[in-house]
């Protein structure tokens, strides 16, 4: 009853490919091969920035930072917060528990 139970392996159905037969080849070093020519870079022009464009993207980059800091500032104020509360309440707690064993 709580033997598992091992299903067999059913035979293959439709249609099967015979086993394919692997010719082995020789190998020939240095049989006229020319050596690779290196690619051309592509010619496209580089991007040019106008005074006005790269005050932009300072500025973008700068907003940026900005902000990015301020998030992460207030994560870190509201890590801190919480392990402040965590440890109130514990002392809170542990003088609670031990003011009831005293009265014991």
């Amino acid at each position: 009853m709580f033997r598992p139970k091992i299903p067999t392996m059913p035979m293959p159905t439709g249609l099967t490919t015979p086993p394919a037969v692997i010719k082995p080849t020789t190998v020939t070093r240095n049989a006229g091969i020319s050596p690779a020519t290196t690619p051309t870079p592509p010619s496209r022009p580089t991007a040019q920035l106008t005074p006005g464009a790269a005050l932009a993207l300072v500025g973008g980059g700068t907003a940026v930072v900005l902000v990015l800091g301020a998030v992460l500032a207030s994560l870190l104020l509201a890590v801190a917060i919480t392990g402040a509360s965590v440890a109130v309440c514990a002392v809170v707690l542990r003088s609670l528990i031990a003011s009831d064993a005293k009265r014991r």
